[in-house]
């Protein structure tokens, strides 16, 4: 059943209560309903969690945290699947919205060599920002949406697949 799978992976709520970034939230933390999981809270957890990581801003998990409390996810599992974005894998997925991006606005991909420094971040925004930009909108649409659905049927098809071995015992 993907409640216990998750269970296993999921981070404690206490640590996730006392991170100083999220703080901000205040007793908004202590609302239980955010800590249960059922199929409802983790496919809600699974909508925000992937949207967010497909966001190239920082403080994604602060971002996740506050949409999880409106919508009321499971937010343990809302912050940790923005990491699905950390440092190893973002250079790939970006370059991937990148790529939807030229493939939804019609442009050509438009040659670049990274450098780090802030005057490549201000050339670059005009050159691939606005196909990067719309790449990483469609993509955190896609992937919510995807998540969110996803889970939904995953966990019926768990609960229907239960119930049959519990009715043939």
């Amino acid at each position: 059943m993907p409640k216990k799978a998750i269970k296993r992976i999921m981070p404690d709520h206490q640590t996730i209560k006392s991170n100083k970034h999220l703080q901000i939230f205040g007793d908004l933390l202590h609302n239980p309903n955010l800590w249960h999981l059922n199929r409802k809270s983790v496919a809600k957890a699974f909508a925000v969690g992937l949207f967010f990581a497909f966001i190239p801003v920082p403080f994604q998990m602060v971002l996740a945290a506050g949409t999880a409390i409106i919508v009321h996810s499971n937010l343990p599992l809302s912050i940790a699947l923005v990491w699905i974005t950390n440092p190893l894998t973002m250079p790939a997925i970006f370059y991937f919205c990148y790529v939807v991006g030229t493939w939804i606005v019609g442009s050509d991909k438009q040659p670049f060599n990274f450098e780090p420094s802030w005057q490549w971040v201000v050339d670059s925004v005009s050159t691939i920002g606005p196909a990067f930009i719309v790449g990483c909108a469609a993509l955190s649409v896609l992937f919510g949406l995807i998540g969110y659905f996803g889970i939904q049927i995953l966990w019926r098809h768990s609960v229907a697949k239960e119930w049959k071995k519990r009715a043939s015992r």
